[in-house]
């Protein structure tokens, strides 16, 4: 009788294993059933920002976009340029410059293993050189079913690049399409 509950058991314990696998195998590519997973929802999308420098000196201007929405090679053109920083100048002391540089740098998206970093990366070719997170394929096929005048006619937006007004997380780095509350219009599911 006992050899009958252990079977039972055992067979329990693989169906459930294999079933978390096929929905983490067969889901693994397309975010909207991911994040339906228990395993993905513990995992954030891209490294939270955690340098002081970084935060005080760009995050005072801007969104202190995470480093792994970008590759290394965009951080060091970006960085190379803050004389023209999109039509402002940003220009650092040589010492700041190199340590936000050597921040971006070591944890830019071709160096991350979260995931959306690594389909930022992915979606690049090896000679992009994005400057900007909303000129990348994977950012604009996420957002490209988004109206328009949800964004740039939202006087609460204003741009793509506004992260923080509509993905309630983005400063901790979750992108969860779940948590996109467009203001002025409310929960995002597309």
């Amino acid at each position: 009788m006992m050899n009958i509950y252990r079977k039972l058991l055992a067979l329990a314990v693989v169906t459930a294993g294999t079933g978390l696998l096929l929905s983490v195998t067969v889901y693994g590519d397309n975010d909207r059933e991911e994040k339906d997973t228990w395993l993905s929802q513990s995992r954030l999308d891209v490294a939270s920002v955690k340098n002081s420098a970084y935060q005080a000196e760009c995050g005072s201007c801007h969104f202190a976009y995470q480093p792994g929405w970008l590759p290394e090679r965009s951080w060091r053109k970006l960085m190379g340029g803050l004389e023209n920083h999109f039509g402002d100048n940003a220009e650092l002391t040589a010492e700041d410059q190199g340590k936000i540089l050597d921040f971006l740098v070591s944890n830019a998206a071709d160096k991350s293993d979260f995931k959306r970093s690594k389909r930022i990366s992915g979606s690049l070719k090896q000679e992009d050189v994005p400057l900007r997170i909303t000129d990348t394929v994977y950012f604009k096929r996420k957002h490209h079913e988004i109206p328009a005048g949800y964004i740039q006619g939202n006087k609460m937006v204003g741009s793509l690049s506004n992260c923080a007004a509509c993905h309630t997380r983005a400063e901790s780095g979750s992108f969860n399409e779940h948590e996109v509350k467009i203001p002025g219009v409310g929960r995002w599911d597309d």
